[in-house]
């Protein structure tokens, strides 16, 4: 199908390597050694995910992504990290800074730099939200579109926290929007899961809803009436579910307790504050884009990280 507008990828991947990523480590951590048995993000939640994925590249450089765009009509991707989706799990905030601070860089200069076709989204140590903001301002400056709240983290608190208004003043302040994406599994009540297949299907749109629920009602989007906010890879047919569901809590007594709300929570998504990702073939979609701002909706690759073996024919169908 021949269009005549370019086509945006809205979330792709790079798969980081440790020994790339080593060349960029700062601070004390400039001149240590590095040990091959033991890789700089935790793992997401105990799952093998090196081995057994079929239709994966085993490398994307720059030129293999170009190479990918080009083969499906695609003008432009924004890149996010594999195993940096894990940055939340760390438990030293000090490494999380060293190591956020060390990816963006290495995006930038392999990625960023190579071409305009690759936009890059840099990860934030929300560890520690000053440093944070601070991080998506280096970024900015780097070339990076946007800035990555780990979807999953250690912390004990939602985005919802008034901790976290650091990054959100940032962003405002420079007209960056936030991501929030998932894919580690823990925490989230099916830890006793013994099967792969169950933890997939639940782990992104889970992280999502958690992060949504507690920045709607906590009033993250009232106290910063410009931040944009991006939830990624769960679709898009939890909205519907969500507005209706979060709409008739704001009818009931407890309604109190959300103070900063003085306007139905689906309104958010009309208002142009709140973006997702879909899947070309749902079937909510029809419903999303009648019910909500069709402007909210991004189309996401996911290479290399999508479904079938030959992608490339399933998206020159769809698109």
């Amino acid at each position: 199908m021949n269009v005549n507008y370019p086509i945006i990828d809205a979330d792709g991947h790079v798969l980081e390597k440790d020994r790339e990523l080593h060349d960029y480590l700062g601070g004390r951590y400039t001149s240590e050694p590095r040990f091959e048995t033991y890789g700089y993000f935790p793992s997401l939640d105990g799952w093998n995910r090196g081995t057994g994925v079929p239709g994966k590249d085993p490398e994307t450089p720059a030129p293999r992504w170009l190479q990918f765009l080009d083969e499906l009509g695609v003008h432009t991707t924004v890149l996010y990290p594999t195993g940096g989706l894990g940055l939340g799990l760390i438990q030293n905030p000090e490494w999380a800074c060293v190591l956020a601070r060390a990816y963006n860089s290495w995006l930038a200069d392999r990625f960023i730099k190579q071409s305009p076709r690759l936009q890059g989204v840099a990860i934030l140590p929300v560890h520690e939200p000053l440093e944070a903001a601070k991080e998506l301002e280096r970024a900015k400056s780097l070339g990076h579109v946007a800035g990555l709240l780990p979807a999953v983290t250690w912390l004990n608190k939602g985005y919802g926290h008034t901790d976290f208004d650091p990054i959100y003043e940032a962003a405002e302040r420079l007209g960056m929007p936030l991501t929030i994406h998932g894919a580690p599994s823990r925490g989230m009540g099916f830890d006793f899961f013994n099967k792969f297949l169950h933890v997939h299907t639940l782990e992104h749109p889970f992280a999502i809803l958690i992060q949504f629920t507690h920045m709607v009602f906590e009033g993250v989007f009232v106290r910063f009436p410009k931040l944009r906010v991006a939830f990624l890879e769960a679709g898009c047919g939890w909205l519907p579910y969500m507005m209706d569901r979060m709409d008739e809590e704001m009818e009931k007594p407890y309604r109190v307790q959300a103070p900063l709300l003085k306007q139905k929570p689906s309104e958010l998504i009309r208002n142009g504050q709140i973006w997702t990702t879909c899947e070309v073939e749902e079937k909510a979609l029809p419903f999303v884009l009648q019910q909500f701002n069709p402007k909210c909706l991004m189309w996401p690759s996911d290479y290399p990280h999508e479904r079938l073996d030959n992608p490339i024919s399933f998206y020159r169908l769809k698109v």
